[in-house]
């Protein structure tokens, strides 16, 4: 290898590694990786059904949680089926639910659930890696009577 092939070599390495610091720093997912996670998770309730699959992204299963991004199931009503931040909520009507903002953001997001098959919706929610309400954006899917859902967190 001629000292040039080898220059190259090693800057090409070290600006792999550099991106791959920064891409590791950055610690929220973004939108493509929300849009994802969702297609995985209605591909896994339509293939698993959706009692596996509700009992899965609530269960905190590592293929449906990554970092801040996880899945969140809700009736068209507002009933949560399925939550994979806080299984608390799970099986509760939130369809009054409100943001730090007043934003009725849960019956907001069945309303467009009920006119779309899919769409993006802000709101103000809390991050569970940072433990601070942070400004929000989720990605639905209508599936059946449902929307399934994955968001990020805007800083």
């Amino acid at each position: 290898m001629n000292n040039w092939s080898t220059k190259s070599l090693v800057s090409g390495v070290a600006a792999m590694l550099i991106f791959a610091g920064a891409a590791a720093a950055a610690d929220g997912a973004n939108k493509d990786e929300a849009v994802a996670m969702v297609k995985k998770a209605v591909t896994f309730i339509k293939g698993q059904g959706a009692e596996k699959a509700y009992a899965e992204f609530t269960g905190k299963a590592a293929a449906f949680i990554d970092r801040d991004l996880y899945v969140v199931v809700y009736q068209l009503d507002g009933k949560v089926l399925a939550h994979g931040s806080n299984a608390k909520f799970v099986g509760k009507d939130l369809i009054d639910a409100q943001d730090v903002d007043g934003k009725l953001y849960v019956k907001e997001r069945v309303e467009l659930a009920a006119k779309q098959p899919s769409f993006w919706q802000d709101y103000k929610f809390v991050n569970p890696v940072t433990k601070k309400v942070e400004p929000k954006q989720m990605y639905c899917e209508k599936v059946d009577n449902t929307a399934v859902c994955a968001g990020i967190y805007k800083l």
